[in-house]
């Protein structure tokens, strides 16, 4: 994604929603190149536009999670992607990070096929022709197009990966990493034994809160990605258990 495209989602995280006049003064373009990267962006489901504005969607939504803090998750997806070798196969799960991550994947790697049970990251990527996707099977969850229920488990019982990357919703010291759906949870559970490590990707201000289902990896989770935001106590007690911490710098 162009510099500026960042700037447009930085500005409008800020403001929710912002007139084409004043993003092309602020970034000191014109009001054409503007309106192009907003079509860039809502090509992608990033942002909707309504006449002489962008508006960022709803966080309640994929597409709309993926542009809050946006340059900080990409961050976040790029240190994973250099953990990705050519010619691998990966398991991703869904999440804004993970999408990023598959998007930062199909571009800059050869011959690496993504296993999923997210129908959004396959329809995220499906204009790259290098992107090789299997989807796992399940029942189609509307709001976060993901894959869930009993045939997650036997679809991914078909495949052996070396990783496995994963989204969070929150995090306590006492139980790890939380989701807050059910159903998400235990598709995240079912994917894991098919992989040799498991890599959390997520953005500091999840570990300030925490769902209600928790997702019983602690000992399958080999690392967590995170930015420089995230509570020092925290990011020593993650290390104590033999957690690798990555941090990319946070972006406001």
């Amino acid at each position: 994604m162009k510099g500026r495209e960042n700037e447009i989602l930085e500005l409008l995280t800020e403001q929710k929603r912002v007139e084409v006049t004043v993003l092309a003064e602020k970034l000191g373009v014109s009001q054409v190149t503007v309106r192009k990267d907003l079509d860039a962006l809502e090509s992608k489901g990033i942002i909707r536009r309504e006449h002489g504005y962008a508006v960022l969607r709803s966080s309640d939504d994929i597409n709309g999670r993926i542009a809050y803090h946006y340059e900080t998750k990409r961050l976040i997806a790029a240190k994973a992607n250099e953990l990705i070798h050519d010619g691998e196969t990966i398991m991703i799960e869904s999440g804004s990070c993970c999408a990023l991550l598959s998007e930062e994947l199909v571009g800059s790697k050869r011959d690496v096929t993504i296993i999923t049970n997210s129908a959004f990251i396959a329809g995220y990527v499906r204009f790259r022709a290098e992107a090789k996707v299997i989807l796992l099977g399940g029942i189609y969850q509307n709001e976060s197009q993901v894959m869930v229920g009993p045939m997650v488990k036997q679809c991914a019982g078909n495949f052996c990966v070396d990783k496995l990357f994963i989204g969070t919703d929150g995090y306590t010291a006492q139980i790890g990493f939380t989701n807050s759906d059910h159903l998400r949870a235990q598709a995240v559970r079912d994917m894991a034994p098919q992989a040799e490590q498991v890599i959390v990707l997520t953005e500091s201000g999840k570990f300030i809160r925490h769902g209600v289902v928790p997702l019983q990896l602690t000992d399958r989770i080999k690392t967590v990605i995170t930015d420089t935001n995230i509570p020092n106590e925290i990011q020593r007690n993650l290390e104590k258990q033999g957690v690798t911490v990555l941090t990319v710098p946070h972006n406001n």
